[in-house]
């Protein structure tokens, strides 16, 4: 058993057994255990035993052990110290659990542990051993072209490829040999033979992300894992793990990695932003130009008060926060979200919410996917016909492609060809000098299309929906047969000039390309994304389109019960500034 605090006939882990709690990974002084208070199999509750302390890192609940067990059963805090007694002595379970084969003291025996080393000692030592190593082409070139990334910008950031493991033990002795510290740097431990060594394991090879501080010191560092690792019991379609920190908290003489806030950009800027992720934050800095601070985790925000006083001194004015987009939908990133918030007033500072697309996760991939956009207009590819058919021109256009044709290079187009007429469509313009006659038969080959726009309605900005930005599995999963129609609001309510013979979904497809990105200024919704709903409308018939992850899919709704337009728009979210450095 593991100590016990003064007065308590009992430990934590006494209580672990008694909840049955299925435990995922052992460390030196804790282990981590499915969580019973958000329900979430992952292993993410960690639990001290030698502290007698617990922490869920996805719901962040905590506390000491007589809270664990009360808010598992809902009773107070006197109940569970009663009832605990009463199953410890009884030898049997707490009721609705089964109690579990007690770890054994060799799996609880402390590990000893390093004290945390010096600042300045961690960034001498990483500096040299990450300036030991090299970045293999495989890492290069996904940084290169998933990222974004250009060669100098990475040489630039530092990012390494782990080493082969059986080269760990001679870059830690070289790392001696040169004075440099490493007992209390993340990462590294005594071996069973008493050497130093540092922990590169051959599946958890990847890159390796330094995490600096404001300060451009090294403060630890991340490896995006080449393999996710996933627990045996996950499911088929789960991604599984794919940052861990270069840690060595379960070793001997190891140290954790303190999971430190990162920053990249100028430490006097007016405005700075805060996103969840380092390899985020660095891609984003580059891609947009702004400085950036980033935590480990959406929940993982309570390190950003040292930094959000040392940027007040420093002149910054503005906060903005740059979470993901599940924000919208997790009530855990939410909570997160508005911790930086609270603490961004709390040291004087303005804090506001950037949103983007939402049919990108995350600031980088919304801003690379920007990048990379094709900036032809869509009216450069197609001829006059498709271009008048579907509005984008007037008939006098026609003048203006007989021009361009005529002083095109011969290619063997011919003019009907390139306008995209009909023989008949041709020889009617030809006999009529006034193109009155062509211009009534295109006429009758278009009509105009009524729509509508709804989308989800966040009340004060944060009110997380299961199914926010998601697709139809997840409208279903979230208990609803049809789009809650009440949590809409109705954003536009337009119409277009199409060709008769188009298609539904050649229709949504249209309107989806004009909502997104680049938005009508007109306009004060979202651009298109999952979970969205389109209505097509005549005289005749209404027909609804949830928006699925890459199509549309008819659905049932009841716009009657939706909010209606905004009468006004709102600057409320930030935008990215020319003026924020």
């Amino acid at each position: 058993m593991a100590s016990c605090p003064q007065n308590f006939p009992f430990g934590i882990l006494d209580v672990v057994e008694l909840l049955h709690l299925k435990i995922r990974r052992r460390q030196a002084n804790s282990i981590y255990v499915d969580c019973p208070i958000c329900g979430d199999k992952r292993g993410k509750m960690n639990v001290n035993f030698s502290k007698n302390v617990w922490h869920c890192n996805y719901c962040d609940e905590g506390g000491g052990m007589l809270a664990l067990y009360a808010k598992v059963y809902e009773i107070s805090t006197s109940d569970a110290y009663r009832e605990i007694c009463e199953a410890l002595q009884a030898g049997g379970p707490a009721p609705s659990y089964e109690v579990k084969q007690p770890v054994s003291k060799e799996e609880t025996q402390e590990v000893p542990q390093s004290e945390r080393a010096g600042t300045q000692e961690i960034h001498q030592t990483l500096s040299l051993l990450f300036g030991m190593l090299s970045l293999s082409d495989a890492h290069r070139k996904h940084l290169r072209l998933k990222r974004g990334l250009t060669d100098a910008q990475i040489d630039e950031l530092g990012y390494k490829s782990t080493p082969p493991p059986c080269l760990r033990r001679s870059y830690t002795e070289r790392l001696l040999k040169q004075g440099c510290t490493v007992q209390g740097v993340p990462g590294f431990y005594l071996n069973e033979d008493g050497k130093w060594t540092v922990k590169f394991y051959k599946r958890t090879a990847g890159i390796i992300i330094p995490v600096h501080g404001i300060d451009s010191l090294i403060r630890g560092a991340q490896i995006r894992l080449d393999v996710p690792i996933k627990n045996k019991d996950d499911p088929p379609d789960k991604e599984g793990t794919k940052y861990i920190w270069l840690s060595s908290s379960n070793k001997k003489m190891g140290v954790t990695s303190g999971s430190p806030i990162h920053f990249v950009g100028n430490p006097f800027s007016r405005v700075v932003y805060v996103t969840e992720g380092y390899l985020k934050a660095d891609v984003s800095h580059y891609l947009i130009h702004r400085s950036f601070a980033a935590t480990a985790g959406a929940n993982n925000v309570s390190q950003l008060g040292p930094l959000f006083a040392f940027l007040s001194q420093n002149g910054t004015e503005v906060i903005v926060e740059a979470e993901d987009m599940d924000k919208f939908r997790n009530d855990k990133v939410t909570r997160g979200a508005s911790q930086i918030y609270l603490m961004a007033r709390q040291y004087g500072m303005e804090c506001r919410r950037l949103t983007w697309n939402p049919n990108y996760k995350g600031i980088d991939d919304w801003q690379l996917a920007l990048h990379r956009k094709n900036l032809l207009k869509e009216d450069r590819q197609m001829n006059f016909k498709q271009q008048y058919l579907s509005g984008q021109c007037d008939f006098a256009y026609i003048d203006d492609c007989v021009e361009t044709w005529h002083k095109a290079p011969e290619n063997g187009t011919g003019l009907v060809e390139f306008l995209g007429l009909t023989e008949q469509e041709y020889e009617s313009w030809l006999q009529d000098g006034s193109g009155k006659t062509l211009q009534q038969l295109l006429e009758a080959q278009r009509r105009h299309q009524h729509f509508r726009i709804y989308q989800l309605e966040f009340t004060n900005g944060m009110e997380p929906k299961s199914f926010a930005f998601l697709g139809i599995r997840a409208l279903r999963k979230a208990g609803y047969l049809q789009p809650p129609a009440a949590e809409y609001r109705l954003m536009c309510n337009s119409k277009m000039i199409c060709p008769k013979e188009q298609t539904d979904e050649e229709i949504l497809r249209r309107i989806f390309n004009r909502y997104n990105d680049t938005l009508p200024k007109e306009y004060p919704g979202r651009s298109i994304a999952p979970s969205d709903v389109v209505e097509l409308y005549d005289e005749k018939k209404r027909s609804y389109f949830y928006r699925d992850t890459d199509s549309f899919v008819p659905v049932r709704f009841s716009p009657f019960l939706a909010l209606p337009m905004p009468k006004s728009t709102s600057d409320e979210d930030s935008k990215i500034a020319e003026s924020d450095e």
